[in-house]
This record gives structure tokens, sequence and C-alpha cells, in this order.
């Protein structure tokens, strides 16, 4: 008599981190962290504005050939590029899965709602809405210049900024992502803390003077360089 033949697989490692809320959380906490880092850099880089377009040109051109010679022209720059393009798309597809899954948890609607916890829900929510849109515009504004007021110039980041940030709505669609963007920060840091295992005393202790004051370092430092546009500090 032949033997039956077992066709069931078990699951991959992978994929049972993957598919446990557990799972969805950490890969939201850790591209969340990456992206972080790179708006930290990202905003020292335009803040590099302030000291003229000599500087912030230069700039523009020496993120181009970091790594030479052993990187080829662009090569470091499209590593990172394509590393952010991942952290945002494990980042929105955890966050997006890990929302369907509460609704499907909890179909009936509280009776008592938290306040608290509905506002930080919210703005999260929304906010990665918007941050989503803006980082569309944002490329197609100062990197591929599709949709940039006036002639947009290659490795002319001073230029560029100015033309973007001296028409209204460059400053509303900016000013308003960077304001979500502040409490994303704060709520998210708090929120990936937790999921990576910081203690409850650590995080009151620590994090939420750190997520609140890198939430308000970044905002203020973003929202300058409109600002300065617009009051004429830099033309």
């Amino acid at each position: 008599m032949a033997l039956a033949t077992r066709t069931d697989k078990r699951p991959s490692m992978t994929r049972t981190l993957w598919d446990s809320t557990i799972g969805k959380k950490t890969v939201m906490a850790v591209s969340g962290l990456i992206m972080l880092l790179y708006l930290v850099a990202h905003m020292v880089g335009n803040l590099k504005i302030f000291f003229g377009p000599e500087e912030i040109n230069h700039y523009a051109h020496w993120l181009r050939t970091v790594g030479e010679p052993f990187m080829h022209d662009e090569w470091t720059l499209w590593l990172v590029r394509v590393v952010l393009v991942a952290a945002v798309v494990a980042h929105a597809t955890s966050a997006y899965q890990l929302s369907r899954r509460d609704i499907r948890a909890r179909p009936a609607k509280y009776v008592h709602k938290r306040a608290q916890a509905t506002f930080a829900t919210r703005t999260m929510r929304w906010g990665g809405i918007i941050l989503a849109l803006f980082i569309v515009w944002h490329i197609l504004d100062l990197t591929t210049g599709t949709v940039h007021p006036g002639g947009y110039q290659h490795l002319h980041p001073y230029q560029n900024i100015i033309d973007t940030f001296s028409t209204w709505y460059g400053n509303v669609i900016y000013i308003v992502a960077v304001v979500a963007l502040g409490f994303h920060v704060r709520h998210g840091l708090w929120s990936a803390a937790q999921t990576l295992g910081v203690g409850t005393a650590t995080r009151d202790r620590v994090l939420r003077p750190l997520a609140n004051g890198l939430a308000l370092v970044l905002t203020a430092g973003f929202v300058s360089v409109p600002v300065a546009v617009m009051t004429g500090l830099v033309s």
C-alpha cells in the first residue's frame, strides 16, 4: 500500500512573523526609525540654505558622489532611495493591515471613547495619509521637477526651493505636511519604543520628552525654510 504523500507545508518563520500582530508592529517600528533617521539628516541638509546658494548647491552635488571611487556616481544616493522606498512601503502596508485587523477585532463601536486614544489614532492615520500624498508632490516638485513652478534647475536646489516657496500653495502644502509630520513623529516614536520592548519607566522618563523634543525640532527646522523665503530672509 502506497504511503500517503504529505502536501501541507509549514509556513516559514518570516511569514509567521509577518502574519502576527507583533510582527507587523515590529516592521512598522523599525521602518519608522529608518525614516526618522533620514528625516533628521534631510532637515540638516535643508538648513544649509541659510549659508547661501554655494553651500546647499555643493551639498546637492556631494550627495551624488558619496562613496566614490568605490561607489559609482549616484550609486549611494540610489541605494538610500531604495531603502527609503522599502521602508515607506513596509511602514504603510503594516499600518494599513494593522488598522484593518483592529477594525475586524471590534466591529461594534465603543459606547465610551477615550479622547486621548482617539486623538492619537486619528492623528497617526490621517497624518500618514497626508504625508504619503506630500511625498509624491515633494518628489515631483523638487526631485523630478515635473510640477515645479518656473524653470526647474538640476543640482540647483537653492533657486528651486525659492521658486517653490514663492507660491502660496507650495507653502501651504509644505507647512501642513510638516505639522502632520511632527504629530506623527511624536506618537510614532512612543509607539515604536513600546513595540521594541522599552520599559514603561524609561518611556515615561526619557522617551516622552525625547519624542516631544524631536518632533518640535523637526517641525521648526523644516518650517524655517519656507518661512525664511516668505519673509525675504532667503532670496
